[in-house]
């Protein structure tokens, strides 16, 4: 199953028909809880369990549930995407525990989908809900966060403390699985865009041993028919571990000629090695101008959790 999805709004919807909540920096997922076993799956149905080991504790709470929720992951106070990148490409469960050692993270739980076998999507949002309150899952690696009945000042508050905007839902709402639905709108405070990699150029400088480091991708954004609009070069978030990792992925998909379905700028196509767009990053930017090229943007990490084939639908906002 995939999770349901908001589409963008301006800002939340006012009246008793809405429920507002805040919209967390993190990675979507769905943790299946069965006779003592714990499955967490990504919104691409990817199997991430071993990348979350705080979860495991789940089992032995109740026999059957399947939740919809957000990993996030602390920093400066605040749940970060880029605090949580490192964790989500963990594959070692050794590895993963050490890791959540240092950096834990929080099951953000925010829908009930199955109980003891039964499958709640066709019901209402408000008595998934309230079943969902009365499992009192709180504890110090999952919890369900509260819901406000005003939109407005749940934005307001959120943009003061620095969080990343807030998704409204319609209280008679069913659950779509793998479906966008005006039913839940999402207003993100923050500039974010999940972007596709089509090139890469190496780290700028005299020394051969620059050649061989990653300096700067060349990313795009879906034109609406099928294709790929260049939305700009991205060095900054490429340092050390970080740029090292993402050219392994680069690598074995290189090409002869650039995705890009317009022809990409001199300045920026000088000394790029084409690849297939098949890595998809999330990028925080202070505005996508008219020309839809991406404002001063720095990479935040790289999004496992989507596809490109995905990006066609996902909006500002990730």
């Amino acid at each position: 199953m995939r999770p349901m999805l908001a589409t963008v709004a301006d800002s939340p919807p006012a009246g008793d028909a809405w429920v507002h909540e805040v919209k967390w920096d993190g990675m979507r997922v769905l943790v299946d809880v069965h006779d003592g076993a714990v499955v967490v799956t990504s919104r691409t149905e990817r199997d991430v369990t071993a990348a979350f080991p705080e979860l495991d504790g789940l089992a032995d709470t109740y026999d059957d549930l399947l939740l919809d929720g957000e990993v996030v992951a602390v920093e400066d106070g605040r749940p970060s995407f880029h605090a949580l990148a490192d964790r989500m490409h963990v594959s070692g469960r050794a590895r993963a525990q050490r890791v959540a050692r240092a950096r834990p993270v929080t099951l953000m739980v925010f829908d009930l989908l199955r109980l003891f076998g039964e499958d709640l999507t066709g019901q209402p949002w408000s008595a998934r809900r309230r079943l969902l309150e009365q499992l009192a899952l709180e504890e110090r690696s999952w919890q369900v966060p509260d819901v406000h009945d005003d939109g407005a000042l749940l934005l307001r508050v959120t943009a003061e403390q620095g969080l990343e905007g807030v998704v409204s839902k319609r209280r008679s709402s069913p659950y779509l699985p793998g479906r966008r639905s005006a039913d839940w709108r999402k207003v993100a405070h923050r500039r974010t865009y999940s972007v596709v990699v089509g090139g890469w150029r190496p780290e700028d400088g005299s020394g051969a041993s620059s050649a061989g480091r990653l300096g700067a991708v060349l990313v795009g954004l879906p034109d609406g028919v099928g294709g790929w609009r260049f939305a700009g070069r991205v060095g900054a978030g490429l340092a050390g571990a970080a740029g090292a990792a993402l050219l392994r992925r680069l690598r074995p998909l290189e090409r002869a000629s650039s995705p890009f379905a317009e022809e990409v700028p001199r300045i920026d196509a000088r000394g790029t090695t084409w690849v297939q767009p098949r890595v998809v990053l999330e990028v925080a930017t202070l505005e996508l101008t008219a020309g839809h090229r991406l404002r001063q943007p720095s990479v935040l990490g790289v999004r496992t959790d989507l596809t490109p084939e995905e990006l066609a639908e996902v909006e500002e906002g990730g």
